[in-house]
């Protein structure tokens, strides 16, 4: 048998021995499987071994049977869907530093599409950032290496590196005549995940940029931040989630608590149904009852769709921008010998209302799109969701909007003028135009809602004219 053949090797020992725990776990319950299924199991672990037999006999360079067994637990994992993979010990502390919002490396958050890498968005004030990387880029050259034949753990590998030095990324982008070269250095990302101003002097503008351990104590600091300066003018609040990858689910429930006094907040349902769990509110509103806005759009992903798909439906926010990314799936992290991890997709989360947003996103409340840059047929692919990804989970609600078809790349298109009439500077009365960039189109318009509830409050509250004595 193949089986034997494995037994030459100790990595294959610990396969064969866990496959066997497996096997025998499920004939432990109570419900023994028929003899066939038993024996199909073994076929497939005889046939494994034959696999795995071959390359390490046959393939043109030698592998080391570790690598070997790597790449079957990648291959395993990441064609269950699109989240689930297998990291060694390596990448395993790297999450772990990701997580505390220190680390090192470019500022993007990636998935892996047709064998190249897609960037589901960059995150502020980092080398990707600046350099004008966008949510829906795909990575096809990385220090002119080409991207493809790579797993998406080489090719974030390859990404990072020492602090200060260089890296070539080459770039495809919808309406861009051809491939583009970004130049970037590689840096210490510090994500300060939660920023803070004041607009118009009377509203709090709050931007949450990744969820990680230091999200919740910065919103805190954020709400004293912005009482400190308007004092009685702020009229509410704009809670900026756009392009916010998302991060750990518990700082996202803590987030949505700061603004809600009671409720459910998310709940999530996994294969078996009594691991469902439900996070609900506990009393306290940081922002005082005043009205939120919150604004999303396609780099919205997971604990941002928590946080807005919570404050939607308790309504205590109005969503405001464009479709979110649609990242409905729970990930937990187990450990595994020998010092690396499986990250595995175990529960689908729920808003309030029950709705699952996985594939579909949260609906915009009032769509408002960005300013245009490019015409709107080619801005069909400048963002990525969920549902575009291959093996992506289905909305057990019902089938999502087609998205775009997966197995094949955006064309190309030629960058006609664009059309910035909304977010253009007006023309000087001299005919010189300024040069002040761009306001920010979706953020104006969540401020128009708030002052706009701000007046109809204060005219509900004016007491009507005394009636004038009839006989003046």
């Amino acid at each position: 048998m193949a089986i034997k053949k494995l037994l030459k090797t100790g990595t294959a020992i610990a396969i064969v021995l866990a496959f066997s725990s497996l096997t025998v776990f499920a004939a432990s319950d109570g419900k023994s499987p028929t003899h066939s299924l038993v024996s199909d199991t073994y076929k497939s672990l005889d046939l494994f071994g034959d696999v795995f037999e071959q390359v390490r006999t046959n393939y043109v360079e030698p592998v080391e049977d570790k690598k070997l067994i790597e790449y079957a637990l990648n291959g395993m994992l990441s064609s269950l869907d699109p989240h689930s993979a297998y990291m060694n010990e390596e990448e395993t502390k790297s999450m772990s530093v990701q997580n505390s919002g220190e680390f090192g490396g470019l500022g993007i958050e990636v998935t892996m599409e047709n064998g190249v890498v897609k960037v589901v968005s960059p995150i502020d004030d980092t080398p990707a950032s600046r350099a004008g990387m966008q949510s829906g880029d795909l990575i096809v050259e990385i220090d002119g290496k080409p991207v493809m034949g790579m797993t998406l753990a080489e090719s974030v590998d390859k990404m990072r590196g020492k602090v200060g030095s260089e890296i070539l990324l080459t770039i495809v982008r919808a309406g861009a005549k051809e491939p583009m070269k970004l130049k970037l250095l590689r840096d210490v990302i510090q994500i300060q995940s939660v920023k803070s101003h004041v607009e118009n002097g009377n509203v709090g503008y709050i931007r949450i940029t990744t969820f990680n351990a230091q999200t919740t104590p910065g919103l805190k600091k954020a709400f004293e931040d912005i009482k400190k300066t308007t004092g009685d003018k702020l009229v509410g609040y704009v809670l900026d989630l756009r392009n916010n990858p998302g991060g750990l689910l518990d700082e996202a429930i803590s987030v949505s608590d700061a603004f809600l006094e009671k409720g459910e907040i998310v709940s999530t349902r996994g294969r078996n149904p009594d691991d469902t769990r439900r996070d609900n509110a506990t009393p306290g509103d940081w922002a005082h009852g005043l009205p939120v806005v919150v604004l999303v759009n396609g780099g919205s992903a997971s604990a941002s769709e928590i946080v807005a798909g919570a404050l939607q439906d308790h309504k205590r926010a109005i969503v405001l921008g464009t479709q979110s990314f649609g990242k409905g799936s729970v990930q937990t992290l187990f450990n595994v010998p020998g010092g690396g991890s499986i990250r595995l997709t175990t529960a689908r989360y729920y808003t309030p209302s029950g709705k699952s947003i996985q594939a579909k996103g949260i609906t915009p409340d009032i769509v408002v799109e960005p300013a245009k840059v490019v015409s709107e047929k080619e801005s069909n692919f400048l963002e990525v969701h969920e549902k575009d990804l291959k093996g992506a989970l289905k909305n057990p609600d019902g089938a999502a909007d087609e998205g775009t078809d997966p197995t094949l790349l955006p064309e190309v298109k030629e960058n006609k003028p664009a059309d910035k009439t909304s977010a253009k500077t007006p023309d000087k009365k001299d005919g010189k135009k300024d040069d002040k960039k761009p306001d920010d189109y979706q953020l104006m318009r969540a401020i128009d809602v708030l002052q706009g509830i701000s007046l109809y409050k204060a005219a509900d509250q004016t007491p009507p004219p005394a009636e004038k004595n009839k006989a003046e």
